[in-house]
Protein backbone atom coordinates (compact mmCIF):
# COMPACT_ATOMS: atom_id res chain seq x y z
CA UNK A 1 0.00 0.00 0.00
CA UNK A 2 1.07 3.34 -0.94
CA UNK A 3 2.43 6.05 1.47
CA UNK A 4 -1.25 7.05 3.17
CA UNK A 5 -3.10 5.68 0.78
CA UNK A 6 -6.26 2.84 1.33
CA UNK A 7 -7.31 0.67 -0.61
CA UNK A 8 -10.53 -0.44 -0.52
CA UNK A 9 -10.27 -4.05 -1.54
CA UNK A 10 -12.39 -6.82 -2.78
CA UNK A 11 -14.18 -8.52 0.60
CA UNK A 12 -13.54 -12.17 0.98
CA UNK A 13 -16.45 -14.25 1.41
CA UNK A 14 -18.39 -13.79 4.78
CA UNK A 15 -16.85 -15.58 7.47
CA UNK A 16 -20.45 -15.67 9.78
CA UNK A 17 -19.95 -15.27 13.56
CA UNK A 18 -15.92 -15.05 13.29
CA UNK A 19 -15.62 -15.51 17.47
CA UNK A 20 -12.60 -13.60 17.32
CA UNK A 21 -11.85 -12.16 21.16
CA UNK A 22 -10.79 -8.40 21.56
CA UNK A 23 -7.20 -9.54 22.83
CA UNK A 24 -6.85 -11.56 19.50
CA UNK A 25 -7.81 -8.31 17.30
CA UNK A 26 -5.53 -6.29 18.95
CA UNK A 27 -2.43 -8.95 18.91
CA UNK A 28 -2.89 -8.76 15.10
CA UNK A 29 -2.07 -4.88 15.02
CA UNK A 30 0.77 -4.99 17.89
CA UNK A 31 3.38 -4.88 15.65
CA UNK A 32 1.75 -1.49 13.47
CA UNK A 33 3.66 1.91 14.58
CA UNK A 34 5.52 0.81 17.09
CA UNK A 35 7.94 3.54 18.66
CA UNK A 36 11.60 1.88 19.10
CA UNK A 37 12.75 5.54 20.50
CA UNK A 38 9.65 6.21 22.45
CA UNK A 39 7.89 3.40 23.83
CA UNK A 40 4.40 2.71 22.72
CA UNK A 41 2.91 3.74 19.39
CA UNK A 42 3.67 6.59 17.11
CA UNK A 43 0.51 6.49 15.05
CA UNK A 44 0.00 10.10 13.59
CA UNK A 45 -3.00 10.20 11.03
CA UNK A 46 -2.01 10.06 6.89
CA UNK A 47 0.71 8.22 8.15
CA UNK A 48 1.41 5.12 6.56
CA UNK A 49 1.07 3.35 10.28
CA UNK A 50 -2.24 4.74 10.35
CA UNK A 51 -3.59 4.03 7.26
CA UNK A 52 -2.23 0.11 7.74
CA UNK A 53 -4.38 0.34 10.89
CA UNK A 54 -7.31 1.54 8.82
CA UNK A 55 -6.64 -0.85 6.10
CA UNK A 56 -6.76 -3.73 8.42
CA UNK A 57 -10.29 -2.17 10.16
CA UNK A 58 -11.72 -2.23 6.80
CA UNK A 59 -10.51 -6.26 6.01
CA UNK A 60 -11.58 -6.95 9.30
CA UNK A 61 -15.22 -5.44 9.12
CA UNK A 62 -15.84 -6.71 4.98
CA UNK A 63 -14.84 -10.40 6.86
CA UNK A 64 -17.61 -10.06 9.05
CA UNK A 65 -19.62 -9.07 6.29
CA UNK A 66 -20.46 -5.11 6.82
CA UNK A 67 -20.44 -2.40 3.74
CA UNK A 68 -17.49 -0.26 4.01
CA UNK A 69 -17.04 3.16 2.64
CA UNK A 70 -14.98 6.02 3.99
CA UNK A 71 -16.75 9.93 3.54
CA UNK A 72 -15.13 13.02 2.59
CA UNK A 73 -13.88 13.39 5.58
CA UNK A 74 -11.93 10.80 5.97
CA UNK A 75 -14.17 8.50 8.58
CA UNK A 76 -14.51 4.76 7.55
CA UNK A 77 -17.66 3.34 8.24
CA UNK A 78 -18.73 -0.17 8.26
CA UNK A 79 -22.34 -0.65 8.63
CA UNK A 80 -24.65 -4.32 9.41
CA UNK A 81 -27.69 -3.98 7.90
CA UNK A 82 -29.32 -7.21 6.65
CA UNK A 83 -32.93 -5.19 6.33
CA UNK A 84 -31.88 -2.90 3.79
CA UNK A 85 -33.23 -0.03 6.24
CA UNK A 86 -32.28 3.32 5.41
CA UNK A 87 -29.91 4.24 6.73
CA UNK A 88 -30.71 7.59 8.65
CA UNK A 89 -31.30 7.33 12.25
CA UNK A 90 -28.88 4.22 12.70
CA UNK A 91 -26.89 3.36 15.94
CA UNK A 92 -23.43 3.82 16.13
CA UNK A 93 -20.44 2.89 17.99
CA UNK A 94 -16.78 3.10 17.10
CA UNK A 95 -13.58 5.06 17.94
CA UNK A 96 -10.33 5.82 16.44
CA UNK A 97 -6.95 4.17 15.08
CA UNK A 98 -4.42 7.15 15.36
CA UNK A 99 -2.63 7.63 18.86
CA UNK A 100 0.01 10.05 20.37
CA UNK A 101 3.39 10.23 20.62
CA UNK A 102 4.56 6.91 21.85
CA UNK A 103 0.90 6.22 22.92
CA UNK A 104 -0.33 3.36 24.69
CA UNK A 105 -2.07 0.26 22.69
CA UNK A 106 -5.81 0.89 23.95
CA UNK A 107 -6.48 4.37 23.34
CA UNK A 108 -8.38 4.14 20.06
CA UNK A 109 -8.14 0.71 19.28
CA UNK A 110 -10.04 -1.21 22.16
CA UNK A 111 -13.35 0.94 20.78
CA UNK A 112 -12.36 -0.08 17.34
CA UNK A 113 -11.68 -3.92 18.22
CA UNK A 114 -14.53 -3.72 20.73
CA UNK A 115 -17.09 -3.15 17.89
CA UNK A 116 -15.89 -5.45 15.90
CA UNK A 117 -16.15 -8.27 18.71
CA UNK A 118 -20.00 -6.80 19.52
CA UNK A 119 -21.28 -7.57 15.78
CA UNK A 120 -19.64 -11.29 16.54
CA UNK A 121 -21.63 -11.40 19.97
CA UNK A 122 -24.29 -9.99 18.40
CA UNK A 123 -24.80 -12.52 15.69
CA UNK A 124 -24.23 -15.19 18.38
CA UNK A 125 -26.80 -13.86 20.09
CA UNK A 126 -29.35 -14.59 17.59
CA UNK A 127 -29.97 -10.57 16.99
CA UNK A 128 -30.70 -9.75 13.77
CA UNK A 129 -31.31 -5.99 13.76
CA UNK A 130 -34.64 -4.44 12.07
CA UNK A 131 -32.13 -1.14 11.75
CA UNK A 132 -28.50 -0.82 10.54
CA UNK A 133 -26.00 -0.75 13.01
CA UNK A 134 -22.65 1.50 11.71
CA UNK A 135 -19.44 1.09 13.37
CA UNK A 136 -17.02 4.25 12.57
CA UNK A 137 -13.24 5.12 12.82
CA UNK A 138 -12.81 9.05 13.06
CA UNK A 139 -9.30 10.27 11.70
CA UNK A 140 -7.18 12.62 13.79
CA UNK A 141 -8.71 12.38 17.21
CA UNK A 142 -5.45 13.07 18.85
CA UNK A 143 -5.01 15.67 17.15
CA UNK A 144 -1.01 14.43 17.21
CA UNK A 145 -0.48 15.73 13.34
CA UNK A 146 -2.45 18.78 12.75
CA UNK A 147 -3.03 20.42 16.01
CA UNK A 148 -6.45 20.31 16.28
CA UNK A 149 -8.19 16.82 18.57
CA UNK A 150 -11.45 14.97 17.15
CA UNK A 151 -10.42 16.43 13.72
CA UNK A 152 -13.18 14.33 11.88
CA UNK A 153 -15.97 14.66 14.55
CA UNK A 154 -15.48 18.38 14.17
CA UNK A 155 -15.58 18.53 10.09
CA UNK A 156 -18.19 16.31 10.08
CA UNK A 157 -20.25 18.37 12.41
CA UNK A 158 -19.40 21.64 11.21
CA UNK A 159 -17.66 22.29 14.87
CA UNK A 160 -14.38 23.17 12.36
CA UNK A 161 -14.72 25.40 8.99
CA UNK A 162 -12.94 23.12 5.90
CA UNK A 163 -10.92 26.62 5.32
CA UNK A 164 -8.78 26.96 8.47
CA UNK A 165 -8.59 22.61 8.47
CA UNK A 166 -7.07 22.90 5.08
CA UNK A 167 -4.45 25.70 6.23
CA UNK A 168 -3.44 23.39 9.63
CA UNK A 169 0.34 22.37 9.35
CA UNK A 170 1.82 19.51 10.51
CA UNK A 171 5.81 19.89 12.56
CA UNK A 172 7.28 18.90 9.33
CA UNK A 173 5.27 21.87 7.65
CA UNK A 174 3.08 19.81 5.30
CA UNK A 175 -0.49 21.34 5.18
CA UNK A 176 -3.81 19.08 6.16
CA UNK A 177 -4.22 19.86 2.21
CA UNK A 178 -1.10 18.28 0.85
CA UNK A 179 -1.19 15.30 3.54
CA UNK A 180 -4.71 14.95 2.22
CA UNK A 181 -4.68 14.74 -1.53
CA UNK A 182 -1.61 12.63 -1.17
CA UNK A 183 -3.76 9.87 0.49
CA UNK A 184 -6.09 10.14 -2.55
CA UNK A 185 -8.65 12.49 -1.26
CA UNK A 186 -10.80 15.32 -2.71
CA UNK A 187 -9.18 17.86 0.29
CA UNK A 188 -11.87 20.63 -2.01
CA UNK A 189 -14.31 18.35 -0.43
CA UNK A 190 -13.66 18.44 3.62
CA UNK A 191 -16.74 19.80 5.66
CA UNK A 192 -20.05 19.50 7.20
CA UNK A 193 -21.78 16.56 5.96
CA UNK A 194 -24.91 16.58 7.08
CA UNK A 195 -26.02 13.45 5.23
CA UNK A 196 -23.64 11.44 7.10
CA UNK A 197 -24.46 13.07 10.57
CA UNK A 198 -28.07 12.22 9.79
CA UNK A 199 -27.01 8.48 9.59
CA UNK A 200 -26.18 8.35 13.31
CA UNK A 201 -29.59 8.25 15.43
CA UNK A 202 -27.57 7.10 18.59
CA UNK A 203 -23.54 7.03 19.43
CA UNK A 204 -21.71 4.95 21.88
CA UNK A 205 -18.19 5.03 22.29
CA UNK A 206 -16.30 2.48 23.98
CA UNK A 207 -12.60 3.59 25.76
CA UNK A 208 -9.71 2.45 27.62
CA UNK A 209 -10.32 4.72 30.87
CA UNK A 210 -7.82 7.27 31.22
CA UNK A 211 -7.65 7.48 35.04
CA UNK A 212 -8.03 5.95 38.25
CA UNK A 213 -11.78 5.99 38.41
CA UNK A 214 -12.28 1.98 37.70
CA UNK A 215 -9.91 1.12 39.81
CA UNK A 216 -10.86 2.58 42.88
CA UNK A 217 -14.67 1.47 42.11
CA UNK A 218 -13.44 -1.90 41.88
CA UNK A 219 -14.98 -2.40 38.45
CA UNK A 220 -14.28 -3.47 35.08
CA UNK A 221 -16.93 -1.16 32.97
CA UNK A 222 -18.46 2.00 33.39
CA UNK A 223 -20.59 4.42 31.69
CA UNK A 224 -19.57 8.36 31.49
CA UNK A 225 -21.56 11.59 32.46
CA UNK A 226 -19.66 14.11 30.66
CA UNK A 227 -16.35 15.02 29.18
CA UNK A 228 -14.06 18.18 30.97
CA UNK A 229 -13.92 21.73 28.47
CA UNK A 230 -10.79 21.71 27.34
CA UNK A 231 -8.52 23.32 24.80
CA UNK A 232 -5.21 24.04 23.29
CA UNK A 233 -2.99 27.63 22.74
CA UNK A 234 0.39 28.04 21.25
CA UNK A 235 2.34 30.18 23.14
CA UNK A 236 5.25 32.01 20.57
CA UNK A 237 7.75 33.63 22.18
CA UNK A 238 9.84 35.42 19.91
CA UNK A 239 13.78 37.05 20.69
CA UNK A 240 17.32 37.05 19.28
CA UNK A 241 19.25 34.66 18.16
CA UNK A 242 22.51 34.55 19.07
CA UNK A 243 25.99 32.33 20.11
CA UNK A 244 25.55 30.98 22.83
CA UNK A 245 29.46 31.55 23.79
CA UNK A 246 29.76 35.05 22.49
CA UNK A 247 26.72 36.65 23.84
CA UNK A 248 26.85 37.93 27.60
CA UNK A 249 23.88 36.82 29.76
CA UNK A 250 22.85 40.14 30.16
CA UNK A 251 22.89 40.94 26.74
CA UNK A 252 20.33 38.32 25.86
CA UNK A 253 16.78 37.93 24.60
CA UNK A 254 16.30 34.37 24.85
CA UNK A 255 12.83 32.83 24.50
CA UNK A 256 13.59 29.87 26.25
CA UNK A 257 13.52 31.77 29.64
CA UNK A 258 10.43 33.45 29.32
CA UNK A 259 8.52 30.24 28.04
CA UNK A 260 10.63 28.42 31.14
CA UNK A 261 8.65 31.10 33.32
CA UNK A 262 5.06 30.39 31.53
CA UNK A 263 5.58 26.59 32.00
CA UNK A 264 6.00 27.22 35.40
CA UNK A 265 2.89 29.99 35.51
CA UNK A 266 0.75 26.80 34.57
CA UNK A 267 1.55 25.19 37.31
CA UNK A 268 0.73 27.51 39.47
CA UNK A 269 -2.29 28.63 38.36
CA UNK A 270 -4.00 25.62 37.79
CA UNK A 271 -3.17 24.75 41.50
CA UNK A 272 -5.25 27.52 42.41
CA UNK A 273 -7.97 26.92 41.21
CA UNK A 274 -9.34 23.20 42.28
CA UNK A 275 -9.79 20.79 39.48
CA UNK A 276 -8.15 22.86 36.88
CA UNK A 277 -5.29 20.86 34.71
CA UNK A 278 -2.81 22.85 32.73
CA UNK A 279 0.08 21.11 30.80
CA UNK A 280 3.03 22.17 28.54
CA UNK A 281 3.80 19.03 26.69
CA UNK A 282 5.66 20.06 23.47
CA UNK A 283 8.06 23.05 23.35
CA UNK A 284 10.15 23.50 20.29
CA UNK A 285 13.27 26.14 20.12
CA UNK A 286 13.94 27.13 16.87
CA UNK A 287 16.91 26.96 15.38
CA UNK A 288 17.38 24.49 18.09
CA UNK A 289 20.88 24.03 18.28
CA UNK A 290 22.72 23.00 21.18
CA UNK A 291 25.06 25.71 21.15
CA UNK A 292 22.46 28.65 20.17
CA UNK A 293 20.63 31.01 21.71
CA UNK A 294 17.10 30.22 20.81
CA UNK A 295 15.52 32.89 18.19
CA UNK A 296 12.21 31.57 18.81
CA UNK A 297 10.28 29.38 21.39
CA UNK A 298 6.43 27.73 20.02
CA UNK A 299 5.08 25.93 23.31
CA UNK A 300 2.22 24.38 23.38
CA UNK A 301 -0.52 24.61 26.14
CA UNK A 302 -3.19 22.59 27.62
CA UNK A 303 -6.08 23.11 29.68
CA UNK A 304 -8.70 22.01 31.11
CA UNK A 305 -11.86 22.52 33.91
CA UNK A 306 -15.64 21.33 34.54
CA UNK A 307 -16.41 24.77 34.22
CA UNK A 308 -15.58 27.10 30.80
CA UNK A 309 -15.38 30.26 32.28
CA UNK A 310 -12.29 28.86 35.28
CA UNK A 311 -10.96 27.54 32.18
CA UNK A 312 -10.95 30.86 30.28
CA UNK A 313 -9.70 32.30 33.72
CA UNK A 314 -6.54 30.04 34.33
CA UNK A 315 -5.82 30.65 30.38
CA UNK A 316 -5.59 34.39 30.83
CA UNK A 317 -3.72 34.58 34.14
CA UNK A 318 -1.26 31.81 32.30
CA UNK A 319 -0.78 34.45 29.23
CA UNK A 320 -0.63 37.29 31.29
CA UNK A 321 2.07 35.87 33.45
CA UNK A 322 3.73 34.34 30.37
CA UNK A 323 3.71 37.86 28.95
CA UNK A 324 5.18 39.54 31.81
CA UNK A 325 7.61 36.94 31.68
CA UNK A 326 8.67 37.96 27.64
CA UNK A 327 9.00 41.73 28.54
CA UNK A 328 11.17 41.11 31.44
CA UNK A 329 13.38 39.41 28.78
CA UNK A 330 12.76 41.44 26.16
CA UNK A 331 11.12 39.48 23.98
CA UNK A 332 7.41 39.19 22.49
CA UNK A 333 4.72 36.68 23.07
CA UNK A 334 1.92 35.75 21.01
CA UNK A 335 -1.03 33.36 21.94
CA UNK A 336 -2.94 31.98 19.72
CA UNK A 337 -6.25 29.36 20.62
CA UNK A 338 -5.77 26.52 18.38
CA UNK A 339 -8.71 24.32 19.75
CA UNK A 340 -11.72 24.86 22.32
CA UNK A 341 -14.40 22.31 23.36
CA UNK A 342 -16.59 23.33 26.26
CA UNK A 343 -17.50 20.73 28.77
CA UNK A 344 -19.54 18.58 27.45
CA UNK A 345 -22.43 16.01 29.30
CA UNK A 346 -23.90 12.98 27.74
CA UNK A 347 -27.38 12.56 26.95
CA UNK A 348 -29.02 11.70 30.25
CA UNK A 349 -31.31 9.66 29.17
CA UNK A 350 -29.55 7.53 26.99
CA UNK A 351 -26.71 7.33 30.07
CA UNK A 352 -30.01 5.99 32.14
CA UNK A 353 -30.80 3.55 29.96
CA UNK A 354 -27.53 2.17 29.48
CA UNK A 355 -26.66 2.18 33.01
CA UNK A 356 -29.45 -0.12 33.48
CA UNK A 357 -29.40 -2.17 31.13
CA UNK A 358 -25.58 -2.56 32.56
CA UNK A 359 -26.68 -4.13 35.90
CA UNK A 360 -25.87 -0.78 37.43
CA UNK A 361 -22.71 0.25 36.11
CA UNK A 362 -20.82 2.89 37.80
CA UNK A 363 -21.43 6.52 36.22
CA UNK A 364 -17.80 8.29 35.73
CA UNK A 365 -16.92 11.90 34.60
CA UNK A 366 -13.32 12.25 32.09
CA UNK A 367 -11.12 14.62 31.91
CA UNK A 368 -9.98 13.15 28.46
CA UNK A 369 -11.59 14.41 25.15
CA UNK A 370 -12.96 11.94 22.72
CA UNK A 371 -14.98 12.03 19.62
CA UNK A 372 -17.96 10.89 21.16
CA UNK A 373 -18.08 14.51 23.41
CA UNK A 374 -18.19 16.17 19.54
CA UNK A 375 -21.04 14.15 18.21
CA UNK A 376 -23.17 14.78 22.21
CA UNK A 377 -23.95 18.00 20.77
CA UNK A 378 -25.38 17.37 18.06
CA UNK A 379 -26.77 13.36 17.95
CA UNK A 380 -27.98 11.07 21.20
CA UNK A 381 -24.24 10.26 22.60
CA UNK A 382 -23.00 7.55 25.09
CA UNK A 383 -19.56 6.72 25.94
CA UNK A 384 -18.45 3.15 28.30
CA UNK A 385 -15.07 2.60 30.01
CA UNK A 386 -13.18 0.17 30.41
CA UNK A 387 -10.59 -0.38 33.59
CA UNK A 388 -6.96 0.90 33.24
CA UNK A 389 -5.16 -1.47 35.99
CA UNK A 390 -2.41 1.30 35.70
CA UNK A 391 -4.21 4.40 35.72
CA UNK A 392 -1.88 5.85 32.88
CA UNK A 393 -2.95 6.67 29.67
CA UNK A 394 -0.89 8.36 26.74
CA UNK A 395 1.78 6.57 27.54
CA UNK A 396 3.11 2.94 26.85
CA UNK A 397 2.20 1.63 30.58
CA UNK A 398 -1.28 2.06 29.77
CA UNK A 399 -3.34 -1.62 29.81
CA UNK A 400 -6.00 -3.26 29.61
CA UNK A 401 -6.63 -7.04 30.95
CA UNK A 402 -7.81 -9.49 28.63
CA UNK A 403 -10.72 -10.73 30.66
CA UNK A 404 -12.05 -6.33 31.59
CA UNK A 405 -11.32 -5.73 27.63
CA UNK A 406 -14.09 -9.20 26.52
CA UNK A 407 -16.45 -7.74 29.66
CA UNK A 408 -16.26 -4.65 27.51
CA UNK A 409 -17.16 -6.21 24.03
CA UNK A 410 -19.76 -8.12 25.62
CA UNK A 411 -21.37 -4.53 27.98
CA UNK A 412 -21.21 -3.33 24.34
CA UNK A 413 -23.03 -5.78 22.55
CA UNK A 414 -25.45 -5.50 25.49
CA UNK A 415 -25.82 -1.59 25.13
CA UNK A 416 -26.45 -1.97 21.33
CA UNK A 417 -29.07 -5.00 21.71
CA UNK A 418 -30.83 -2.31 23.55
CA UNK A 419 -30.90 0.49 21.50
CA UNK A 420 -31.70 -1.97 18.30
CA UNK A 421 -34.22 -3.19 19.41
Amino acid sequence: MAEGKLDLVTPPPPAGNRGDTVTELLGQIADTGRDAARGGYSRPVLSGSERDLLAWFVEQAQRRGLDVDVDRNGIAWAWWNPSGADLRGSVVTGSHLDSVPGGGAFDGPLGVASALVAVDHLRARGITPSRALGVAVFPEEEGSRFGVACLGSRLLTGELAPKRALALTDPDGTTLAEAWGRAGMDPAHLGRDDEALARIGTFVELHVEQGRGLIDLDAPVAVASSVLGHGRWRLSFTGEGNHAGATLMADRRDPVVAAAAAVLAARQSALAHADARATVGRIVPVPGGTNVIASRVDAWLDVRHPDDAVTAAVVAEISERAAEAARAEGCELVVTQESFSATAHFDGVLRDRLTRVLSGAPVLATGAGHDAAVLAGHVPSAMLFVRNPTGVSHSPAEAVEDDDAEQGAAALATALEHLLT
